[in-house]
């Protein structure tokens, strides 16, 4: 069975999300955060680098969301949380499910930490993010996700940043964004998640 390192209010969630729709369980290994809002020493017995989520499978030990995402799709030969391989939308939601960690989350973070801090965002980091977002209303278009009904990888990848900025009240000029958050929050493999590890953001 595959046990999965995950730290509270992490990136973690996402991965209970995917193995909640493949019907997979897992054992879970739960890390309570600092009281600064770190990772515990203890995680970095697991990874160098302290990372959560890690996951351990048959003598395998992988960190990073996005890799174990598409681990376990691969492990257990899901193939319904992609458009179809060799299609152009196969490489425009690659881009997108790569371009959350590399593109969404630095421009998401600065905001982030300063409303966690209870300061005010930049107006060029505001304007950075802005920038995201405005992108990623195109890219849910119709909606509700970004391929329709059904999540797919890059809408669980994404899940984690769009919760942090909705619990900070980030979304507030991007109607269409928060109705994706709503929508996101709907589907059942993150009502699974957050009902067994609770939710994604901390608490206000």
């Amino acid at each position: 069975m595959i046990t999965l390192h995950a730290l509270q209010y992490s990136r973690a969630t996402r991965v209970l999300w995917l193995l909640a729709d493949l019907g997979q369980s897992c054992n879970r290994v739960d890390y309570e955060r600092t009281d600064e809002f770190r990772a515990p020493d203890t995680l970095s017995r697991v990874h160098p680098l302290g990372k959560s989520p890690v996951i351990e499978d048959d003598g395998l030990t992988l960190a990073e969301s996005a890799t174990i995402l598409r681990y376990l799709a691969a492990r257990f030969g899901d193939n319904s949380h992609t458009p179809p391989v060799d299609t152009a939308e196969y490489w425009r939601h690659e881009a997108l499910f790569d371009g959350v960690e590399s593109t969404l989350a630095p421009a998401a973070m600065g905001p982030i930490l300063a409303s966690f801090r209870g300061e005010s965002v930049p107006d060029a980091a505001r304007a950075a993010l802005n920038r995201q977002l405005d992108f990623i209303s195109v890219a849910v278009g119709d909606g509700p996700l970004l391929y329709g009904e059904t999540a797919m990888l890059a809408d669980i990848q994404i899940s984690y940043i769009i919760a942090l900025l909705a619990r900070f009240d980030l979304l507030a000029e991007h109607p269409k964004v928060a109705a994706y958050w709503d929508a996101l929050q709907q589907q059942p493999g993150y009502i699974a998640a957050v009902r067994s590890a609770g939710p994604m953001a901390p608490p206000a």
